[in-house]
């Protein structure tokens, strides 16, 4: 039997929006065929099952993310401003009001957390992945002598994953740069606040 044919970057990005709009257990296969121009056959066959085609998109997902922070860190910046710079793209994304650009991890983990250990234990693999690389963004802030050296870089790093998470909230209620920018700015200069030299 001849497989379907198909980009499969593509149809995760497409399934990614669809579960990242609908939440998993409010995804149908018939939102997901609709999504992704797939018989539900060839998602079968390609994925096994929604679960698979879920698991297949966060990955795609967080492939994304961490190619789009690599990216953004690659530069001759200072690792504070780079944060800066990383702060005001989560802004932006939380004031899109796009539902498409919440972090599906999180949103994966509050839904799926408690009822399916693979999906929980893949998503905290994966947030884990983004602590570790903020962290490094603080150790590379050290080697750049912009914080103390005695700064303790992975609770930084969490502080950091903290405000983030923040941010996000409070953009469901007041989504306007007026609000979120300064709430950013405020969150950089309390983790430098006791860190700097």
């Amino acid at each position: 039997m001849r497989h379907a044919e198909f980009n499969r970057e593509t149809v995760l990005r497409a399934a990614m929006g669809t579960f990242l709009v609908n939440g998993y257990a409010k995804t149908s296969m018939q939102d997901l065929t609709k999504a992704t121009g797939l018989h539900p056959g060839s998602i079968y066959c390609a994925f096994d099952n929604k679960k698979g085609l879920f698991i297949a998109a966060i990955e795609q997902y967080q492939q994304h993310r961490s190619d789009q922070f690599e990216q953004l860190f690659a530069n001759d910046h200072s690792a504070i401003d780079n944060l800066g710079d990383y702060l005001a793209v989560i802004v932006q994304e939380c004031l899109s009001c796009d539902a498409t650009q919440s972090c599906l991890l999180t949103k994966s983990l509050s839904e799926m957390g408690e009822q399916d250990e693979q999906i929980k234990q893949i998503t905290c693999q994966m947030l884990q992945l983004w602590h570790q690389s903020l962290t490094s963004v603080f150790e590379t802030a050290k080697v750049q002598q912009l914080i103390s050296q005695e700064s303790d870089s992975q609770f930084l790093a969490q502080y950091l994953v903290m405000g983030i998470y923040g941010l996000r909230t409070v953009a469901h209620t007041e989504p306007n740069t007026q609000v979120l920018q300064p709430l950013a700015d405020k969150l950089l200069a309390d983790l430098l606040c006791n860190n700097s030299l």
